[in-house]
């Protein structure tokens, strides 16, 4: 091991991911990289994560805690808090690295300092570790830096979650994860940004993210509720008003043919100087549509 490498700190907050939780830390143990540092936290499973996260450290040397539920902004906190690491990479328990992605991340921030956080590409799979059709993949956005305006505009194609490699110097400059915001990861990439640091998007496959049943954003209202949570911390930008409008019309659309309860919610939000087409097609999938399963 170089010992010029910077420390590298994953950390993988579990809960309830048995089926999944053994792949994602040997995907993190199996990075080509050496100076890692790996935390892994089982936050109150009521499956048998623990017994299978037990097994597989008895092989390997790794940090393993076991805590009552408290959430993955706080679980997250919380590793930082006791972490070594000045790059920090929280991981998905559901979610597998490629070997060379820690690698190619450090090299890519080394003397990078105005880069709060590198990300790159990601494939989706499916439950078993199927990969999903071509059609439906991104799986090779070109290289983009993001200022604040990027991010919060929408402006260049977002940072996918699995791939975030977070430098420590920003995240203490911010304060951390908001444990009041369940969804991590578009928040902490605002305020990195409005701290005046850049984001960095490599084209470069980094990381397979599984798609099932339990993924947040399938539960439309916790994503709702999470995203127009973050928006309203930025209030005070000119196009904040625009921002929302627009998210509200997107989620409209999407829910309108799945929970119609939260889609007439949203719709109430809506002025109606802010209708566009995405309101109408919601509007045509609430009335003459059949219900969808979300």
């Amino acid at each position: 091991m170089n010992e010029h490498q910077p420390l590298v700190t994953v950390i993988i907050a579990s809960y309830n991911h048995a089926p999944y939780i053994e792949e994602s830390i040997l995907s993190v143990l199996n990075q080509t990289y050496a100076n890692i540092e790996l935390l892994v936290i089982d936050d109150g499973s009521t499956d048998d994560s623990v017994e299978r996260i037990r097994r597989l450290q008895a092989g390997h040397a790794f940090d393993f805690q076991v805590q009552q539920n408290q959430g993955l902004t706080n679980t997250l906190n919380g590793a930082i808090a006791r972490s070594r690491g000045t790059l920090i990479v929280p991981f998905g328990s559901d979610d597998i690295m490629l070997p060379e992605r820690i690698a190619v991340q450090v090299a890519h921030m080394d003397g990078k300092p105005e880069v709060g956080i590198c990300a790159g590409n990601i494939e989706l799979i499916d439950s078993k570790g199927e990969l999903f059709p071509e059609k439906r993949q991104r799986r090779d956005v070109p290289f983009r830096r993001l200022d604040f305006d990027d991010m919060f505009l929408e402006r260049k194609p977002y940072p996918p979650a699995p791939t975030l490699m977070i430098r420590r110097e920003a995240l203490e400059k911010v304060g951390g994860f908001d444990p009041e915001i369940r969804l991590e990861d578009l928040l902490i990439e605002l305020k990195v940004t409005h701290a005046g640091y850049f984001i960095d998007g490599l084209n470069v496959l980094m990381a397979r993210y599984r798609k099932h049943a339990t993924n947040s954003y399938k539960n439309h209202r916790f994503m709702v509720d999470s995203i127009l949570r973050t928006y309203a911390l930025f209030s005070d930008h000119p196009l904040y008003e625009q921002v929302r409008c627009k998210f509200l019309n997107s989620m409209f659309l999407k829910t309108s043919n799945r929970d119609r309860k939260l889609a007439r919610e949203l719709l109430a939000q809506l002025p109606l100087k802010a209708w566009n087409g995405k309101t109408w097609r919601g509007l045509a999938r609430m009335f003459f549509s059949p219900l969808e399963k979300s």
